[in-house]
């Protein structure tokens, strides 16, 4: 197994991040999963492959997800190890509750 974490230079903007309803989409089924594959991902987000990618790298990039890869599979999830990402899963998930 191959954790693939490249740290970035300079932070992404909070809104940069959020802007996109298919980001958004992502964060929160991996807030309800543990890890999913990008197949599963776009299988549950109603994407297409290439777009959905675009979104993983900017997420990746902004280590608000994780990629883990197990020779050719590339398994995704929420880095709830993070203040800030445990942060946005604990306002998904008091968003669902009502």
């Amino acid at each position: 197994m191959m954790i693939n974490e490249e740290k970035i230079e300079e932070k992404k903007p909070i809104e940069q991040i959020f802007a996109s309803k298919g980001r958004i989409k992502i964060i929160k089924l991996l807030s309800e999963k543990i890890e999913l594959n990008i197949s599963e991902i776009i299988k549950r987000c109603k994407s297409n492959h290439t777009i959905t990618k675009k979104h993983l790298k900017v997420l990746t990039e902004a280590n608000i997800i994780q990629e883990k890869i197990y020779g050719r599979i590339k398994i995704y999830r929420l880095r709830t190890e993070d203040y800030r990402v445990k942060a946005i899963k604990n306002l998904i998930d008091l968003w669902e509750k009502e």
